[in-house]
């Protein structure tokens, strides 16, 4: 007879705002985040009150005044890591970005900034390097190819410039606007 082991449900007690300060604090210390990012992970160590909402502001406000949580600044140090080490497109960052938290409007003015004096298509081409992508020299190595560079957030116009440059027979590229 197998004897089930059982579960316990030990829940943990509440964080004071003290702990949760320190809390707050190693996980800043571990991975930049944004505010939305760190109220959400707090929410899981306070109560589910109006007591534990006013814990998470006050220790919000405290480390926005100590400057350990600005939102501005993950902006454009989350835009500068993706354009140099992944060289994402600007939609590929902004989309990541909005998921994070970022405020649209911070956003769009931080990718402007960011991609103000940089070329989409050499951007691109960096991403194709980075990715060890050859030229393709069929349908289906164009799609993936494609495939790739809208994922990674470049214009369909920058695209296809890079597929013409290649010299990808004007049929490939009927087709691949085609399946667009």
């Amino acid at each position: 007879m197998a004897w089930a082991k059982k579960k316990s449900k030990r829940i943990a007690e509440p964080l004071d705002e003290k702990q949760l300060f320190d809390y707050a604090v190693g996980s800043l210390g571990r991975r930049m985040r944004t505010v939305m990012q760190l109220t959400r992970l707090m929410r899981a160590k306070v109560e589910k009150e109006e007591t534990g909402e006013a814990k998470i502001n006050a220790v919000i406000a405290r480390l926005k005044e100590y400057n350990f949580l600005d939102d501005a600044a993950f902006a454009t140090t989350f835009t500068r890591l993706r354009q140099d080490n992944q060289h994402y497109g600007r939609r590929r960052v902004q989309q990541d970005l909005l998921q994070k938290g970022i405020h649209p409007e911070l956003a769009t003015e931080t990718l402007n900034t960011a991609y103000e004096d940089i070329s989409e298509e050499a951007l691109a081409r960096q991403h194709l390097a980075r990715k060890r992508l050859k030229q393709p020299t069929t349908d289906k190595e164009s799609r993936r190819i494609m495939g790739q560079l809208i994922r990674a957030g470049f214009s369909p116009t920058v695209i296809f410039k890079i597929l013409k440059q290649w010299k990808v027979p004007d049929e490939l590229l009927s087709g691949l606007e085609d399946a667009e």
